[in-house]
């Protein structure tokens, strides 16, 4: 028989690799005497003087890396004919994502900052300092000044400035209140928004003349570019009306800071007009189910795959969904089924237990936990428990407040949690995931892997027909 939690983890990773920010910025950036190309955009070189480099994300160390390797490449390349390109700038990254190569001519005025600690994706007051930083850096350029912005998830708390009037406690608050209660992205970056002075747009106020690109790896499905990390370039087409909609869904007792809706309450005093700087999208979720699906293709799965368009539902469901598929999947006729995969893409929410009795873990981690609660009920026998994986995990390696990317539940984990006595429902209960995958070996721990694209997740399912082979 085949080891499918090998292949399924060797799957999850070829969709995580497909999407790495350094990778990802090799393959999109270039220069050559006349022309910059950054991903579909091109910039005439003689346009510009200096590259002023600003990101924030989870990826947006990695993807800087890539960035000026590729630059230094492209100038060793074409030696004297093109003249050395200068970069400096400001780039927010979680902590662990700040080394720089030794092998990379590394500009001298280009930081990278570790502005949260890793696995808290919350915003700090380092990162509002790195953000004042990149705020100087956009409003000080000149109009010989290229500023270019890499953006990926996680830039949200990354990249971060309250509105007058408002602590970054308080925007914590809310940000805690909306995430335990299982907002989806769109309901949490609406609020964010207007609660910032750099979201939302204000970012791009900030840029007084002159040209700027940004270049976004999406963790928002459908890449609606006023959402990942919550817009910075981007107009935005909510109102304050629709973030108090969103709040009055969450806390309708109004338990939050009066300053937060003396805010929303108030007339905006930022301008809310079209900005029109180009965007390019280097990389999302698709291309990571897409590539997840080649490397299946590869191992020799039947395969299907999909990627969500939109937010989906709580983890629980999603999970249980995935169980009856690969159930599905378990009871076909084995004569025209001998090996399958299926590979699915989103980032579903989780609604927290009260703080009381809440436990450890994350959306994938729940979200297995629920399958192999389904799979329970479905009384498969031990052969069957031996034909089958269903491994999730977040691309980004950061699973909630864990060091973990996900889980995994297979024959394996199966027998260690009956030897131990273990039910997942007490565990689902209290959000107690990482410790019921602690204790039976199926945990998924990659560390920080340079990239957010939200969640890969793989069932595999092998025949054990000796027709089928």
């Amino acid at each position: 028989m085949r080891d499918l939690c090998r292949d399924s983890q060797a799957i999850f990773q070829a969709g995580v690799d497909a999407v790495r920010g350094e990778m990802l910025m090799r393959d999109s950036v270039s220069v050559d005497p006349q022309h910059l190309t950054l991903g579909e955009i091109c910039v005439d070189r003689g346009s510009f003087d200096r590259i002023i480099l600003i990101g924030a994300g989870k990826a947006s160390g990695a993807m800087t890396v890539g960035f000026v390797k590729q630059i230094r490449d492209c100038e060793r390349q074409w030696g004297r004919k093109l003249a050395p390109v200068e970069i400096l700038g400001h780039v927010n990254v979680p902590q662990g994502c700040e080394s720089i190569p030794e092998d990379i001519d590394w500009p001298d005025n280009l930081t990278l900052c570790a502005a949260r600690p890793a696995g808290v994706n919350e915003p700090t007051e380092e990162a509002i300092r790195g953000t004042d930083r990149i705020l100087a850096l956009v409003r000080e350029a000149g109009p010989r000044d290229l500023v270019v912005m890499l953006l990926s998830g996680g830039g949200s708390a990354l990249l971060c400035r309250p509105v007058a009037g408002i602590t970054l406690a308080e925007k914590l608050a809310v940000i805690q209140r909306l995430s335990g209660g299982g907002a989806n992205i769109t309901e949490l970056n609406t609020v964010r928004k207007h609660l910032s002075e750099v979201k939302g747009g204000g970012l791009a106020r900030a840029r007084r003349g002159g040209e700027m690109v940004t270049m976004v790896l999406s963790d928002v499905l459908g890449d609606p570019l006023d959402l990942i990390a919550s817009g910075p370039t981007v107009t935005d087409t909510s109102t304050r009306e629709d973030a108090l909609q969103v709040l009055a869904k969450f806390d309708p007792e109004r338990s939050l800071p009066e300053s937060i809706y003396k805010t929303l309450k108030s007339p905006t005093s930022s301008p809310n007009d079209e900005i029109e700087y180009p965007i390019t999208v280097v990389g999302n979720n698709a291309v990571a189910v897409d590539a997840a699906g080649i490397q299946a293709e590869s191992l020799g799965y039947n395969h299907v795959m999909q990627s969500a368009r939109e937010s989906e539902g709580p983890a629980e469901e999603v999970g249980v969904h995935l169980a009856e598929m690969t159930i599905e999947m378990l009871r076909r006729d084995q004569r025209q089924h001998r090996q399958d995969a299926l590979i699915t893409g989103g980032e579903p929410v989780v609604q927290l237990a009260d703080a009381s009795i809440r436990g450890k873990g994350g959306r994938n981690q729940q979200l297995v936990l629920a399958a192999y609660q389904r799979l329970l009920e479905s009384n498969l026998s031990d052969a069957e428990w031996q034909r089958l994986v269903i491994l999730s995990g977040g691309s980004d390696g950061e699973d909630g407040p864990t060091d973990a990317a996900g889980a995994y539940i297979d024959g394996e984990v199966h027998m260690r949690a009956l030897q131990r006595g273990l039910s997942p429902q007490p565990f689902l209960d209290r959000n107690d995931a990482y410790r019921f995958f602690e204790q039976t070996g199926g945990l998924v721990i990659t560390g920080p892997t340079g990239t957010n694209v939200c969640d890969i997740r793989v069932a595999l399912v092998e025949s054990t027909s000796p027709t089928s082979a």
